[in-house]
């Protein structure tokens, strides 16, 4: 049996992790600063991360959630004073998609309504109702296509007002800052009418945070910037650290019916290990403080270079418009440079290191990537 291709895979497969660093088999080293899509939180192979799931697989790995689980109550907890929506309750799943499709469901629920107001360019997931809210055609089956969901340009606050007066809109669905789409960020005072809107029609606001939250932006969620309080809020990614989770955070007004939502895998031992860990790390380490001073320096570095198009983000989520081909470029920092980047289109290139990125690999980075830039062909 081979496997099914999913994505086109450069020939270079990471075989250890350390910190912001990871390393092949033949031991070369290469700067992160992708993080695994936004998945590497606090960096590779963190001691307090190891040692917490090594410790807990020794002592039980797995049971059902017809039980009690501590862990997740500890986790709800700390994830609360965390965020500061410790009023709000969790569900526990196993990543972002599935996390958006309850909070989907629940605002269904919880409203009696069917549609669902999503943004152009937006990414929700690849499952079928989170593909239905995602502006892309290339990944939505004819199966996944549904009127239930309607798009407006993100920022176009007159646009949404038109839509939510219908009274027909179970939730309005917006990510955070738009990772796939090449990092664009909902304007705050877009974001204050998003949820002025929301609020006088009935609608539930849903803020998908997953490759956003958990410190990413120096705050966090990405949203908190705009001082407003949605009614759901997804997270996954950075949750932890490479472990399957993720999670919806529910308002204090929907209802908590057993049987409404479920999960198998969802909140496993392993796995609230693993977020316990990620949240002790990044409150221990100032990482989120860490995220702004490190992530605002180099944006500010990247903006002072003359050969860019436009540079994007907050924090250590950054998206970097080049004159030419990103993914020719991105290979070439991979293999002439040993740096690892995203992409997002055809001329983003898209950084999501650990939020433990240090100013002396931020000026690394930028010293081999002014490096690679000066090369580049332009169109």
């Amino acid at each position: 049996m081979q496997l099914f291709n999913v994505y086109s895979l450069y020939p270079v497969e990471p075989v250890r992790g350390s910190g912001n660093y990871v390393y092949d088999a033949a031991g070369t080293e290469y700067l992160d600063l992708y993080g695994g899509h936004a998945v590497i939180s606090i960096g590779h192979a963190h001691p307090t991360y190891v040692e917490a799931i090594r410790e807990q697989v020794g002592r039980l790995g797995f049971y059902s959630n017809s039980v009690e689980n501590s862990l997740q109550t500890e986790l709800a907890e700390r994830l609360g004073r965390a965020s500061g929506y410790d009023d709000y309750r969790l569900f526990l799943c196993n990543s972002g998609a599935e996390a958006n499709e309850n909070a989907l469901k629940l605002a269904s629920f919880h409203t009696g309504r069917s549609k669902v107001l999503a943004f152009s360019k937006a990414f929700h997931g690849r499952t079928s109702g989170a593909v239905a809210a995602t502006d892309n055609p290339a990944i939505a089956a004819p199966f996944n296509r549904t009127p239930n969901v309607e798009f407006v340009p993100l920022n176009d606050i007159e646009a949404v007002r038109a839509k939510l007066a219908t009274r027909e809109f179970a939730a309005a669905v917006v990510e955070g800052i738009q990772g796939v789409a090449g990092i664009h960020c909902p304007k705050d005072e877009f974001l204050r009418g998003l949820r002025a809107a929301a609020t006088e029609t009935g609608t539930q606001l849903i803020l998908d945070e997953i490759q956003s939250g958990y410190g990413r932006t120096g705050r966090f969620f990405a949203h908190q910037a705009a001082g407003i309080r949605p009614d759901l809020i997804t997270v996954a990614k950075g949750m932890g650290n490479g472990f399957p989770i993720g999670g919806v955070l529910i308002a204090p007004h929907f209802e908590a019916r057993p049987g409404l939502l479920g999960t198998t895998f969802g909140g496993n031992h392993l796995a609230c290990a693993a977020a316990i860990a990620v949240l002790k790390v990044i409150e221990q380490e100032r990482l989120i403080e860490n995220a702004a001073a490190v992530g605002g320096y180099l944006i500010g570095e990247l903006r002072k270079m003359p050969a860019l198009q436009q540079v994007r983000g907050r924090g250590l989520m950054i998206g970097i418009e080049i004159d030419g081909s990103g993914a020719e470029f991105r290979r070439r920092l991979l293999f002439d440079r040993r740096v690892f980047t995203g992409g997002a289109g055809a001329s983003t290139v898209r950084l999501l290191p650990a939020l433990s990125l240090r100013k002396r690999q931020a000026d690394d980075f930028l010293e081999r990537f002014e490096a690679t830039l000066r090369q580049q062909p332009r169109n």
